[in-house]
């Protein structure tokens, strides 16, 4: 009767061990949040400010096939407002998927930046319109 329960356990953590194992090597994914910087020439590498946990970088955005058909990626444009899902690597930000939001949704950290932006942008257009 010992040896049936032991040999059930021993198998069960040995499992639960190469579960761990695995997914220890699959990149966790990450929520952000961004604002576009400039003006997107190539949009599938987008400069933004993003906010990681707590703390703001530039970075690339950088869009997969899957991300260039979607909508809110077609009408980027400068001081857009996203939600990100997706992984930092190297090159800059990975994105799975992404979503446009208003700029009081932004963490604050972010929203004084996207408020200069807008500013910014709207003086720079206001001589224009007549």
């Amino acid at each position: 009767m010992r040896h049936p329960a032991f040999l059930l356990c021993s198998i069960l953590i040995l499992l639960v061990g190469v579960a761990h194992t695995t997914s220890a090597g699959i990149e966790e994914e990450i929520v952000a949040f961004a604002v576009v910087s400039e003006l997107p020439k190539d949009k599938t590498r987008v400069p933004a400010k993003v906010a990681i946990d707590g703390s703001v970088t530039d970075m690339k955005l950088l869009a997969s096939d899957h991300i260039l058909s979607n909508l809110a990626w077609k009408q980027l444009e400068i001081c857009h407002a996203l939600k990100l899902e997706g992984q930092k690597s190297s090159e800059g930000f990975r994105i799975r998927s992404v979503r446009a939001i208003d700029g009081a949704m932004l963490p604050m950290m972010l929203q004084g930046y996207a408020g200069d932006c807008l500013l910014k942008k709207a003086l720079e257009v206001a001589p224009f319109v007549d």
